[in-house]
């Protein structure tokens, strides 16, 4: 399965998660040390959990890595963000990253905010 940005985000996120395991049980070792670096990273710090799972979308959007973009928005909205919040992260990364990242937030964006949301009613 190719990404296909008409899926839902719930098999954009399903997908992602399949292919993580598929890559586990051929690279064992480094797929255990990038998600124990991973964890590390995001463990709650000077910096809490949910600031940078904004920081991770934002980054996720100015790269246009659609997979990231789903799983970071999951991520913020587990971690207790508001849409408002969401949505502020999107402005400051399109001031860098201009009509690239707007793109994504007037599509993907939005349309994942809402629909998780809705799962999680």
């Amino acid at each position: 399965m190719e990404f296909d940005p008409q899926n839902s985000s719930e098999e954009i996120l399903h997908h992602y998660k399949a292919g993580i395991g598929v890559f586990t049980e051929k690279m064992p070792g480094l797929a255990e040390h990038f998600n124990s670096f991973a964890e590390e990273c995001f463990k709650e710090g000077e910096l809490t959990q949910k600031e940078k799972q904004l920081i991770a979308l934002g980054i996720s959007l100015y790269s246009q890595d659609e997979y990231c973009i789903v799983y970071h928005i999951k991520g913020c909205l587990d971690q207790g963000c508001s849409e408002q919040e969401i949505y502020e992260a999107v402005g400051v990364t399109a001031a860098f990253g201009g009509g690239a990242t707007m793109s994504q937030a007037v599509t993907l964006v939005q349309e994942c905010v809402q629909e998780l949301n809705q799962l999680k009613q």
